[in-house]
């Protein structure tokens, strides 16, 4: 199955399925950036994120390989009067032609063999000076049932973004928390958050 057909699969019921509310820890970051800056938003979904920093003056792009995750976010969009920017695309072959201030990440699923790559994207496209904010499940998410992937390979470790991001300053740390986001992820969780600056 590819990621389109997973997650039209998952995006096609009434309704979001991760809420309407932006992810806590993104939008706990919001202080560090500078207002009308270009943000990405990676693996976007529905677009709870994306929502959230275009109506806080953010130049907002959104990529997810769901076209009907992405018109539920295009049509919230038009609803509230804001210009997002979306592309539909897997992040296996997404190549950037700009550069971005800001790119973001919520419970990004990408295989353990394909992070190195994605991650290397990530870090050419930032602007010099320019975050890569993250959460994403843990290994140790296996021993909940608030959400997430139930396969390993799926899942992220601390020494996952130490390898990677080498001319960044990294912030990289194992958390436990209390989910809250739709039908989606609810209840107590093991994740990685990360603010990475590109130096």
């Amino acid at each position: 199955m590819s990621q389109q057909e997973f997650w039209n699969s998952k995006f096609s019921r009434d309704g979001f399925l991760y809420g309407i509310k932006p992810n806590t820890f993104l939008a706990s970051k919001i202080k560090l950036l500078k207002r009308e800056s270009d943000l990405l938003c990676i693996g976007e979904g529905e677009g709870r994120n994306a929502i959230f920093f275009s109506k806080r003056g953010f130049n907002v792009s959104a990529i997810d390989a769901s076209d009907i995750g992405l018109k539920k976010l295009e049509q919230r969009a038009k609803e509230e009067n804001l210009n997002i920017n979306t592309f539909c695309q897997d992040l296996n072959t997404w190549e950037s032609n700009k550069k971005y201030d800001v790119i973001v990440a919520s419970y990004l699923h990408m295989y353990r063999e394909e992070r190195a790559q994605l991650f290397e994207k990530i870090e050419e496209s930032l602007n010099q000076d320019g975050y890569f904010i993250g959460e994403f499940f843990s290994t140790k998410q296996l021993d909940f049932n608030s959400g997430g992937p139930k396969d390993e390979d799926l899942l992220y470790t601390v020494d996952d973004f130490k390898k990677s991001f080498l001319y960044c300053d990294k912030d990289i740390s194992e958390q436990e928390v209390i989910l809250d986001e739709g039908k989606g992820h609810q209840g107590d969780a093991c994740v990685i958050r990360v603010v990475i600056q590109k130096l």
